[in-house]
Parts: structure tokens; C-alpha cells; sequence
């Protein structure tokens, strides 16, 4: 187990041409992912299916997730969301000219 103090906003990528996933912990049962984004979306073509329920905050910027339902939801800073597990999802718009900081966590 590590116990070196970090901070989700640290250590941020200077090239952010592909959206940055970072596994920041987990185990069998639960990971916790942080996310970065700026002006990038979901492939246009296919959805997330996950076998994991997804809890996810914006901590900065702002986003939205469409569903496959036609469902639209914006998150702004503080603002979350549970997916349900196999829920189809996708993200849709961050921020073009911000750092959009999510944090996931995926969980059984």
C-alpha cells in the first residue's frame, strides 16, 4: 500500500492530444481512475458497456455524458453521477479550451 501524499491535480501530461487515463488505485473490486480531458470526446461510433457500476465527479472543467437512451447530462465542478452497470454511456463534450479533471470509480 502506498502512503506518499499526491494530489489529482499533479502531474498533469503537457501533450493532451489523447485524453489521459491514470489508475490511481484499486483492487478485484474497485478502481479508482482519474481522468483528464480537454476538448475530447467518446468515439463517435460504440458506447461504454461496462460490467462495473461507474460512480464518476467532475473535480474541474466541465462535461457531458450522453446515454444510449438519448439522455444528456452536464457535470460541472462538484457535480457527479452513477452509472449503472451495461448502462450505455459515452462522453459527448469537455471543455475545448480547459482541463476537464474527472475522477471514476468503477465498482461491483
Amino acid at each position: 500500500m502506498s502512503e506518499i501524499k499526491k494530489s489529482v491535480f499533479d502531474a498533469r501530461p503537457q501533450d493532451l492530444s489523447d485524453e489521459f487515463f491514470e489508475l490511481i488505485a484499486g483492487n478485484d473490486e474497485v478502481k479508482i481512475e482519474r481522468i483528464i480531458s480537454r476538448g475530447h470526446t467518446s468515439p463517435e461510433t460504440g458506447w461504454y458497456d461496462q460490467a462495473q457500476h461507474e460512480w464518476v465527479i467532475v473535480l474541474q472543467g466541465e462535461g457531458e455524458i450522453t446515454f444510449a437512451d438519448g439522455r444528456i447530462i452536464k457535470l460541472g465542478v462538484g457535480e457527479h453521477i452513477n452509472i449503472p452497470a451495461h448502462c450505455k454511456h459515452k462522453v459527448s463534450w469537455t471543455k475545448p479550451d480547459e482541463e476537464t479533471v474527472w475522477l471514476a470509480v468503477f465498482y461491483s
